[in-house]
């Protein structure tokens, strides 16, 4: 049970830290100076000192509405596999559990978004429901097939089958959702060539437009939920789809996965600086592929022997 706690805590402080080694790769390879791995804690700091200035215009919504985007990302770490064979997990959330979580924390933003009665948060809100309505089906898709190999519709369980026995019969399967998986972590996290979350331009904005006039600690708990929610994606993909580290014990199990976080970082941050950003209706054909792949890991996992 301690171990359980203390994997919790260990993605807390990894959150901010994951999304400023992100910048700092990206602006290491552009010949830039690189940002400190600890500047989100500062720019949370930062925020916590701000004034929170709420419209004249806005309901009671933009005052709760970032405390129940957070929530459901805070209930999610709960109900990731495990990092070491022997910490305590849920031992059942099935795909359509974690990703209706997942979309209700995107529901109260769309909503945050919408309630400050600006043009450029219903513009975010709209075309957030539009990304989301195309990345939801995929994930339950992929998670779905994971846990079908896995030999568990369990998430958590799931995870420790993968590591105990690799289904390598299944490989092709495997690594088409894997492939399907990433794309949604980069879908799901506005990252390139979705959205940009380093820009404010009118017309390529999605995530920052719903948030535009948020400011204070409800900016500071924004923030805070999108780097969550980015560990939560990068966790699951090294616990489902790098599986392995997790027969050791707790704290070299946890060294194994802590690499396997930055590495998933690495990769996204190679893929923004090489890859420009998709007009927004070209966004679909890149989650169509996602879709695609999902499905066929699911045809492959039955058509080679389910």
């Amino acid at each position: 049970m301690i171990e359980y706690f203390a994997t919790i805590v260990l993605l807390l402080l990894l959150a901010p830290i994951l999304l400023s080694f992100i910048k700092a790769v990206k602006m290491w390879l552009l010949y830039k100076r690189p940002v400190s791995l600890l500047q989100g804690y500062r720019d949370f700091g930062k925020l916590l000192r701000k004034e929170t200035v709420v419209s004249e215009e806005a309901s009671a919504m933009t005052r709760i509405a970032p405390f129940l985007v957070l929530s459901p990302l805070l209930v999610v770490l709960f109900y990731l596999p495990p990092i070491a064979k022997g910490a305590y997990y849920v031992s059942f959330v099935d795909a359509f559990t974690l990703t209706g979580l997942l979309a209700l924390s995107t529901f109260f933003l769309m909503l945050l978004g919408l309630d400050s009665a600006s043009s450029f948060g219903g513009m975010g809100s709209s075309r957030e429901a539009f990304i989301s309505a195309l990345v939801e089906p995929a994930m339950i898709l992929t998670i779905f097939s994971v846990s079908m190999m896995a030999g568990d519709l369990g998430i958590g369980q799931a995870g420790v089958n993968l590591a105990e026995h690799f289904p390598r019969e299944h490989t092709a399967s495997f690594l088409f959702a894997a492939i399907s998986f990433f794309i949604l972590l980069i879908a799901e996290n506005g990252r390139i060539p979705v959205d940009n979350p380093e820009t404010h331009l009118e017309l390529t904005m999605v995530h920052e437009a719903m948030i535009l006039d948020i400011t204070g600690v409800y900016l500071a708990l924004i923030e805070t939920a999108a780097s969550v929610k980015f560990v939560i994606f990068a966790s699951l993909f090294a616990s489902l789809f790098l599986p392995f580290g997790m027969e050791e014990a707790w704290l070299p199990a946890a060294a194994i996965f802590v690499g396997k976080l930055f590495a998933v970082a690495l990769a996204v941050a190679l893929i923004e600086v090489n890859t420009a950003k998709l007009r927004l209706f070209k966004v679909p054909n890149l989650l169509g592929i996602a879709i695609v792949f999902a499905f066929l890991s699911l045809i492959t996992y039955y058509v080679l022997g389910a």
